[in-house]
């Protein structure tokens, strides 16, 4: 079943032959992801899983289906990027050619297929790798720099906390304090450790 951020599920497929099944997604330009998931109610056959393609008709009504993941039993539910994937019949798998398109709308299939096909299949992306690793980066640099800012906002200088210990019974020597060039340094060694290799941290 799919369903986008914001939708009601979607539950009325169309069963094109035994194995394969239309949704048709209404008004998909604003929609960046969609889910897709099994119910629960009753689990693929032995040796089977599904693929999951989705259709992005030209202004003619031409087809251009995109696998875009599987689902298995182990694997029953899974989110799909879909923003930025290029909409036109380059890259089309020919899987649901044969079903009629509306060219305002988007249509998503699941062919059920055995897991050994599955497992040779490669999706398509919608970004690719050197964009996810900029953004990843992005991600950690802006991550590393909100820990930064927060920590040392609570920084205090000896003074400061030669004066906050002269005040209290004594319990604060039982406190460790940090010094902020330590933070400094790690941040500096992190940040270049990602410049060298955006993946350091999977070794």
């Amino acid at each position: 079943m799919p369903y986008g951020p914001g939708r009601l599920v979607q539950t009325d497929a169309t069963q094109v032959n035994e194995r394969k099944f239309l949704f048709t997604l209404m008004d998909m330009d604003n929609v960046n992801h969609i889910v897709v998931f099994m119910t629960g109610q009753a689990a693929f056959p032995d040796g089977l899983g599904a693929a999951v393609y989705i259709n992005w008709p030209s202004s003619s009504g031409e087809t251009s289906w995109q696998l875009i993941g599987h689902l298995t039993n182990q694997k029953p539910s899974a989110i799909f990027k879909i923003s930025g994937m290029i909409k036109d019949q380059n890259s089309a798998s020919n899987v649901f050619s044969d079903m009629a398109s509306h060219p305002h709308h988007a249509q998503l299939g699941i062919s059920l297929e055995p897991l050994a096909e599955l497992a040779q299949q490669v999706p398509v992306t919608s970004v690719n790798p050197s964009e996810q690793a900029a953004t990843f980066e992005e991600f950690v640099n802006n991550m590393l720099m909100s820990f930064y800012n927060y920590s040392t906002s609570f920084s205090k200088s000896l003074a400061e906390i030669a004066s906050i210990a002269s005040t209290m019974d004594g319990s604060v020597g039982q406190t460790q304090f940090l010094p902020l060039s330590v933070l400094e340094n790690w941040q500096k060694l992190f940040q270049a450790k990602l410049s060298r290799d955006v993946n350091f941290w999977k070794k």
